[in-house]
């Protein structure tokens, strides 16, 4: 079954750290329009990741941050940069300042993935909405 109303939130943001930021008020938005507060944290957390992810690894002028329900009790959050390089997960070791982007993602989500475009890639992830079905 589908949501049939305000099933996607969209912007468009430069890719850069600071425009997390403005992801998170999409995702507490999106996650409010559809009374889903119970994993408002999740969210925030996860699409900060995948922000954060893209402004470092990616030399892209803009990401797209889309926050859609596909199910009623699936919501996914993507972003889209013209990168084609895929993320790799790293194995952070005790004082590395980085490399837990993608561990956490995985920790956080029921399932993530990537999907290549032809002119960049999709980094996706999705949360239950009823975190007992997890």
């Amino acid at each position: 079954m589908r949501v049939a109303a305000w099933d996607e939130f969209t912007r468009s943001l430069p890719c850069a750290a600071r425009s997390a930021a403005e992801a998170r008020a999409l995702v507490r938005a999106a996650f409010g329009a559809w009374g889903l507060e119970g994993v408002v944290d999740d969210g925030v957390l996860l699409v900060s990741e995948l922000v954060g992810n893209a402004a470092e690894h990616t030399r892209s002028r803009q990401i797209r941050v889309t926050v859609s329900r596909p199910h009623v009790d699936v919501v996914r959050i993507s972003v889209v940069d013209r990168s084609g390089a895929m993320p790799v997960p790293r194995r952070a070791r005790e004082g590395d300042q980085g490399g837990r982007g993608l561990a956490v993602v995985d920790a956080l989500t029921a399932r993530w993935g990537v999907d290549s475009l032809a002119w960049g890639k999709r980094v996706w992830a999705e949360l239950r909405s009823d975190r007992s079905l997890v």
